[in-house]
């Protein structure tokens, strides 16, 4: 036993190999973990949205608890807010969302059309002239080519798959508003519950600590929620004016990808920018001076406003992590690999602080 203790080489190796041993084996009884596997992947994405809905609904649930109501109460009318929110938006904004995103698929072949008309009229410009438009129109046209067969044979796929995909959605419908009620009504017991599992001496600790963490993804995903939905309002007010199509379609993209900091206004400007660069370049234009205004107000207002210091995470650091996340998770790391990353840094954080309070009171005066 002492050998173990002196030696930390012998005693990591022991440790990896261990580990490796414990992979292995897993691999071999997979079978074993199958249903805990299927538990995971069908309530992954309900609890993913309803922990979003949470954030993004309990500021309104506190602002109406400040009215001295009951926490109870101030989550039954929000719900009820919400629920009637979600049929609202459901009957009147889905069809039309829907009839625009179908217009847009229909005319792709007209879309790339105008694009290598307006390519002639760019090469007139000073300047513009050596770029290579017909390669550019190539990329563009397979572009859009893939997406559109891609969306199209998804629309027409089998009659299975079609059912699975509508039980899918009323499985998500049906749990995420009670998953979401569990957490208001419950939610404030889950750091104690947690806290439990701890020694006396670290219970504290670990409340202190999933605070914090709270505090942490409440103020990005309910301030960068809100700061989002303001700009999409901007956009489709924007659009309307400069006269562009998919008004709404579009708006709700730039909105959607304003939640990926950084990158995420560029990836949702696109789309209406290869929209208004259709009908000419005057539009093209337009559409990126009123990304930019849109996205000066978001960086300097907004965000300021509504996000504060939450995440605190140098940017070169931040394009890292969306990069890694996106590669390793797809589109859920883009959207949640910043503050999922948020959240480890509090905790490593925390703990380094913890260790050198403990330090401290065992250290011989």
């Amino acid at each position: 036993m002492n050998v173990f203790k002196s030696s930390k080489l012998l005693f990591w190796t022991l440790w990896s190999l261990a580990a490796a041993l414990t992979i292995f084996i897993s691999t071999k009884i997979s079978f074993v973990f199958q249903p805990l596997y299927a538990l995971f992947s069908t309530l992954f994405v309900p609890v993913l949205i309803a922990g979003f809905l949470f954030y993004l609904m309990n500021p309104l649930v506190k602002l109406i608890e400040k009215s001295k109501l009951k926490r109870n109460y101030a989550v039954l009318i929000v719900m009820i807010l919400a629920i009637g929110g979600t049929i609202s938006f459901g009957i009147k904004v889905v069809p039309l969302l829907l009839e625009q995103f179908s217009e847009l698929i229909i005319n792709i072949p007209t879309i790339i059309s105008n694009i290598e008309i307006q390519a002639e009229d760019l090469k007139r410009i000073p300047g513009l002239e050596k770029i290579d438009y017909e390669e550019v129109l190539l990329r563009l046209n397979l572009s859009l080519d893939t997406i559109s067969n891609t969306v199209l044979s998804s629309i027409t796929t089998s009659i299975s798959s079609i059912l699975s995909t509508l039980t899918g959605l009323a499985v998500v419908l049906i749990t995420v508003p009670i998953i979401l009620f569990y957490l208001f009504y419950d939610g404030r017991k889950f750091a104690p519950a947690v806290a439990s599992l701890f020694p006396a001496k670290y219970k504290n600790y670990a409340i202190e600590l999933m605070s914090q963490m709270n505090d942490v993804v409440s103020g990005y995903v309910s301030g960068k929620g809100l700061a989002s939905i303001v700009v999409g309002i901007l956009v489709y007010i924007g659009i309307l004016f400069i006269g562009l199509p998919y008004s709404l379609l579009l708006a709700i993209i730039c909105g959607a990808t304003n939640m990926i900091p950084y990158i995420g206004p560029f990836i949702g400007a696109a789309p209406a920018f290869i929209i208004g660069l259709t009908i000419s370049p005057g539009k093209a234009l337009l559409v990126a001076l009123l990304i930019v205004v849109i996205q000066q107000i978001d960086a300097n207002f907004l965000t300021p406003k509504f996000v504060g210091e939450s995440l605190n995470i140098h940017p070169l650091t931040i394009i890292v992590v969306l990069l890694v996340a996106g590669k390793i998770a797809g589109i859920v790391g883009i959207i949640f690999g910043v503050p999922g990353f948020a959240v480890v840094k509090t905790i490593i954080i925390y703990v380094k602080k913890v260790i050198l309070e403990e330090k401290k009171k065992v250290k011989p005066v």
